[in-house]
């Protein structure tokens, strides 16, 4: 398959911002009037679930926020097509099923992205080969990015009995059920855009918790989202409310006469997500309950998340308590990469010159006028800012914007769209305003600083005329890189300290520098004694890759991919977890 090698995706070039927003509307308004899901049930009106019961030792993989830069992407489609990894010593078989939890494509699901991000790597990394009689499989359920055309395109290449590389796709629907050996079902739901579950998807899971359920059935749950973690960020964010919902409401059948009594006994052994791109694995305390594990693996091949902002202990499920076991990367390696936003305009250009245009056209506007005979540029160059000229300085300044109703219009789009940018669901919540007001007052003030400063020079020192073309072009030059660098750095200092200090904008401070490493999956084994979960982690990918095949069917060659666990495998025993 013929596919262009794709860099990781850039969060902060305004025109990705513009698109993105625009999709996230679009699938929302979509979403409201024409909910994919229901008609998908519609049409397939049989409560279907995959049967790998008969085999005595079951492995499987899984996966979370792929589909990004190639370099992780492909790295990490490498190690899932390996027959086996060895760790520790131990061989691990590759799973006899691929889940994928959520986040299949980035930045938003065309045909074009699925294949160039998706397709391509797992193509090339797991070739099709029809001859081969242990092909494994593949599911999938959407995450947020694969919403954004309304599921279209996750479902041609999910439900549709296709092959992704090597790995077959199996499921009819966004959801799925699993029955594994030895009473063990994975049960996998789509969440859909942080909306309700919808009802024919909870009709689909009530009838195979009612019919196929047993006293002694054990399931592990896959989401597209951590909503233990995000309740503990924001104790009004819902998702958590819904998991809770479908747990109690459908699985245990609390209120349902015809099962409620028969699934008392059935325990969530596990629940993994993705949605933020680390590993991070909380473990419940065995209080009445057996324990649960909770495991954020969002590690496929977007850009790493940091995890020195996550809670040590926290509230979950069933009003448990859970406490962090392991994260990956460790957080003094997270506090660390998060000072990299101080480096924001080299890791952003194009926001960088979207600050410096954007100051250029404030400028402009300005100069369209003169009063008493003079621009604004004109009377800035004949204050010596420095020996007390401030005073007359911001006269100029409030008399220029109080006769350009445009300037003024530009300076409030720039100064709220900066508070409103603020981080407000983590953190110190509301209080975070403060920063964020502060941080757009800054940039005000840099533009008016620089806007002093190149009309001194260029008028006063230089004397060059306002109006020569000479000192137009060396204006827009300076205010261009200067004030594009200086805002850039105010931005990559605002979002350092909000990571660092507040723990706030967690993700706006982790897209912005789009770190590689620190990837990770899951392999799971269930077997006649317990349930064990390797988490497999990569701290550097592979970026040295070179296509030793063709256009057609490439096939890429680099330096090895150093692995290892993460940490000690999660053995659940049947009876009880560790």
């Amino acid at each position: 398959m013929k596919f262009e090698k794709k860099p990781m995706v850039n969060w902060y070039d305004p025109r990705q911002l513009a698109f993105t927003g625009v999709k996230t509307l679009l699938s929302s308004v979509f979403g409201n009037f024409a909910d994919r899901r229901e008609m998908l049930a519609a049409l397939d009106q049989d409560v279907q679930l995959y049967d790998y019961s008969t085999k005595e030792e079951f492995w499987f993989d899984f996966i979370s926020d792929l589909g990004d830069g190639f370099n992780p992407t492909y790295t990490l489609a490498e190690l899932l097509a390996r027959e086996s990894l060895t760790v520790r010593g131990k061989s691990l078989k590759r799973g006899d099923v691929l889940v994928m939890g959520g986040d299949e494509v980035y930045p938003t699901p065309e045909i074009i992205e699925y294949t160039n991000r998706l397709r391509g790597p797992y193509q090339a990394a797991f070739p099709k080969n029809e001859e081969d009689d242990n092909r494994p499989d593949v599911f999938a359920i959407p995450g947020n990015h694969d919403w954004y055309d309304g599921l279209t395109n996750f479902l041609r290449l999910f439900t549709q009995k296709r092959s992704l590389g090597n790995w077959r796709t199996q499921q009819s629907r966004s959801y799925f059920a699993l029955k594994l050996p030895h009473n063990y079902w994975l049960i996998a739901i789509d969440v859909q855009l942080n909306a309700d579950i919808d009802y024919p998807q909870i009709c689909y899971f009530r009838e195979i918790a009612k019919t196929h359920f047993t006293e002694a059935s054990k399931v592990i749950l896959c989401i597209s989202e951590p909503s233990w973690v995000y309740k503990s960020f924001d104790d009004k964010n819902e998702s958590f409310d819904r998991l809770q919902f479908f747990i109690d409401k459908v699985l245990f059948g609390k209120g349902e006469k015809d099962y409620e009594t028969k699934n008392q006994s059935l325990q969530i052994k596990a629940i993994l997500t993705g949605d933020l791109h680390h590993y991070a694995r909380y473990e419940t305390l065995p209080e009445e309950k057996p324990s649960c594990q909770l495991i954020t693996a969002g590690g496929g091949g977007a850009f790493m998340h940091p995890t020195h902002t996550l809670n040590p202990e926290i509230e979950s499920l069933g009003g448990q308590t859970s406490q962090l076991k392991k994260v990956f990367p460790s957080k003094e390696a997270s506090v660390k990469l998060s000072f990299l936003n101080l480096l924001f305009p080299y890791f952003s250009l194009t926001m960088l010159f979207f600050f410096g245009i954007y100051h250029v056209f404030t400028s402009w506007i300005l100069q369209t006028d003169s009063e008493a005979g003079k621009s604004l540029m004109e009377r800035l160059a004949s204050v010596d800012l420095f020996d007390g000229g401030l005073g007359e300085v911001l006269q100029a300044v409030w008399s220029g914007i109080s006769h350009h109703p445009g300037a003024l219009f530009l300076n409030l789009l720039l100064l709220i769209g900066l508070v409103l940018f603020t981080d407000t669901k983590s953190g110190k919540k509301n209080l975070n305003y403060i920063a964020g007001i502060f941080h757009a007052v800054l940039h005000l003030i840099n533009f008016y600083f620089l806007l002093w400063l190149f009309s001194y020079i260029n008028l006063n020192l230089l004397a060059w005329p306002v109006d020569s073309a000479k000192q137009i072009l060396l204006f827009i030059g300076e205010m261009v890189l200067a004030g594009g660098i200086i805002s850039g750095v105010l931005f990559g200092l605002y979002l350092t300290i909000s990571v660092v200090l507040v723990k706030n904008h967690i993700t706006e401070a982790s897209s912005s520098y789009r770190w590689e490493g620190y990837k990770n999956f899951l392999r799971i084994a269930v077997t006649a004694e317990g349930l064990t979960i390797y988490p497999i982690g990569v701290k550097r990918v592979v970026s040295d890759w070179k296509n030793t095949g063709t256009d057609e069917n490439p096939r890429f060659e680099g330096g090895p991919i150093n692995y290892d666990l993460i940490e000690d495998p999660i053995t659940i025993h049947h009876e009880t977890t560790r």
